[in-house]
C-alpha cells in the first residue's frame, strides 16, 4: 500500500485555498493543518482570515488560535516541532494531512529538511523564554553584519547587509551551536535526497495544488474582500485588539510591528487611526480611516504577487529532483469552481490515496541552472548591494539605475567636451604667439 500523501494547497491570498481544503477534507477524509504564521495567535480572526468556527466543525483543523497574542518569539522551528507530530498522528489514524498555506517558510520547513535547531534560553521572568535572534535584531545592522562576516564569511556573502532577520538568524545559529550556519546548510544539501536549495524531502508522496488567477481579476477580488472584512466587523476587532494588547505598548513607546501577531497585514496599516481615534476631529479620523483602508488593499495585493512569485521560484523553478509535483488549478472564474478547481483536485488526491498516477500531468517550468540566487553584487553607481543574479539583472534595467547611468554618461560627455575645447584653445594660442 502506498504511503498516504501530504497535500499542500498553495495560492495567493483570495484564491480560495481554505475553501478547497475544506471540500477535500470532508469528501476524502483529510484533516487540515494551517501553515499561516498569523493564524497561530488567538484573536484577530477577521484580519487573518481564519476559517469560522462552523467551518472548523465540518472538518478537523489544526494549528489555529493556540498562542497568546503577546508571545512574540514563536519561530518556524516551533511551528515545525508542533506540526510534525500532528502529521504523524493524522497518518496513524489512516487519514491524510492537508497543509494550507500560508507562510512560505513554514511550508518549506514542513516539506524539506532545511532548519537548524538551536536552544532557547530561559528568561529570569517566570514561564518565559528568550529568543536570541530577537535580541540580536535590536542591535545595529552594520555591527551585526560585521560580526557575521567574521564568524561565517560564506553566509555573509549570501545575505544582504540590511536583512537583519536573516543575518541575526545566522549569528544565532553560530552562537548557540558553535558551527557556522553555512556549514549546516551545506551538510543538509549533501544528504541523500538533498538538493541545491536544501535537504531531502521529508514526505516523498506529497503534492502541491496551486490555485492561481488572472492578476487583474484577483486584484478586484481582494479589494472586495477588504470591503467584506469591514462589513464583518473589522474595525471593532482592531479596536478591541488595540485596547487589550497594543495601547499600553504605544504609550510606553515600545510598540514593535516586526514580531508576533503585531506584524500581521492589516493591523499596522490602521496604526494612525487607532492611536488618534477620539483624540482628533471626526474629519481627521475619517481621513485616517480611509488611508488605512486603502493601505490594506494595496499591501494585500502586493502580498498576493509575492506569494505567486514564491511558488514559481521555490517549486516550479526549484532546481533538483526533490520537489513535489505541482498541479495548477485556474480559479479566475469562480462560477466554474467545480469544473476548474474541485473536480480535478479530487481526482488528483484520490489517485494518490489509491497509489495511482494522477490523470493530469503536473506543471513544469525549466529551472535556470546557471542562476545564482545568492550571488553578491555591488552597484557603485547607486551605492547598493544586490543579492541574486535575477535581482541584479532587474536592478541594472530599473528606471532609477538607468537614470543615474544616463546622468553619469552626460557628465562624462560634458567633461570630455570641455577637455576638447581646452585642446583646441592650445594651438590657437600658439598661433597667436607666433604672430
Amino acid at each position: 500500500m502506498a504511503a498516504l500523501p501530504v497535500v499542500v494547497v498553495l495560492g495567493a491570498t483570495g484564491t480560495g485555498k481554505s475553501r478547497l481544503a475544506l471540500q477535500l477534507g470532508r469528501r476524502l477524509g483529510g484533516e487540515i493543518l494551517s501553515a499561516d504564521s498569523m493564524q497561530v495567535y488567538k484573536g484577530m480572526d477577521i484580519i487573518t482570515n481564519k476559517v469560522s468556527a462552523q467551518e472548523q466543525a465540518l472538518c478537523q483543523h489544526h494549528m489555529i488560535s493556540f498562542l497568546d497574542p503577546l508571545v512574540s518569539n514563536h519561530t518556524v522551528v516551533d511551528f515545525r516541532n508542533k506540526a510534525e507530530p500532528l502529521i504523524k498522528d493524522i497518518f496513524s489514524r489512516n487519514k491524510f494531512p492537508i497543509v494550507v498555506g500560508g507562510t512560505n517558510y513554514y511550508i518549506e520547513a514542513l516539506l524539506w529538511k532545511v532548519l537548524v535547531d538551536t536552544k532557547k534560553k530561559i528568561s529570569p521572568a517566570p514561564r518565559l523564554t528568550v529568543d536570541r535572534k530577537e535580541e540580536l535584531e535590536k542591535l545595529d545592522g552594520q555591527e551585526l553584519y560585521h560580526r557575521l562576516s567574521q564568524v561565517d564569511p560564506e553566509m555573509a556573502a549570501k545575505l544582504h547587509p540590511h536583512d537583519k532577520r536573516k543575518v541575526s538568524r545566522s549569528l544565532q545559529v553560530f552562537e548557540e551551536t558553535g558551527v557556522p550556519h553555512s556549514m549546516f546548510l551545506k551538510q543538509q544539501q549533501q544528504e541523500e535526497g538533498g538538493g541545491p536549495l536544501g535537504g531531502p524531502l521529508k514526505y516523498p508522496n506529497s503534492c502541491i495544488l496551486w490555485l492561481f488567477a488572472d492578476q487583474s481579476v484577483l486584484d478586484k477580488r481582494l479589494d472586495q474582500r477588504v470591503d467584506a472584512m469591514l462589513a464583518a466587523g473589522l474595525l471593532e476587532e482592531l479596536r478591541d485588539f488595540h485596547r487589550c494588547y497594543n495601547q499600553q505598548k504605544v504609550a510606553e513607546n515600545c510598540q514593535d510591528y516586526q514580531h508576533g501577531i503585531f506584524q500581521s497585514i492589516g493591523f499596522k496599516e490602521f496604526h494612525e487611526y487607532l492611536v488618534t481615534e477620539g483624540k482628533c476631529s471626526p474629519e481627521t479620523s475619517s481621513v485616517l480611516l480611509e488611508k488605512g483602508i486603502q493601505a490594506l488593499k494595496q499591501v494585500t495585493k502586493k502580498y498576493a504577487r509575492k506569494q505567486n512569485k514564491w511558488v514559481r521560484n521555490r517549486f516550479l523553478q526549484r532546481p533538483g529532483h526533490n520537489v513535489p509535483p505541482v498541479y495548477g488549478l485556474e480559479v479566475s472564474d469562480l462560477s466554474r469552481w467545480e469544473e476548474n478547481a474541485l473536480k480535478p483536485a479530487l481526482e488528483i488526491v484520490e489517485s494518490l490515496l489509491q497509489g495511482k498516477k494522477p490523470p493530469v500531468d503536473p506543471m513544469t517550468m525549466e529551472p535556470d541552472i546557471n542562476e545564482n540566487k545568492r550571488s553578491h553584487h555591488m552597484c557603485e553607481l547607486c551605492n547598493r548591494i544586490i543579492i541574486g543574479d535575477r535581482e541584479w539583472a532587474a536592478h541594472t534595467k530599473s528606471k532609477s539605475h538607468l537614470k543615474k547611468r544616463r546622468k553619469l554618461e552626460s557628465e562624462l560627455c560634458a567633461a570630455g567636451s570641455q577637455e576638447t575645447d581646452g585642446d583646441s584653445d592650445g594651438p590657437k594660442d600658439m598661433t597667436e604667439d607666433k604672430r
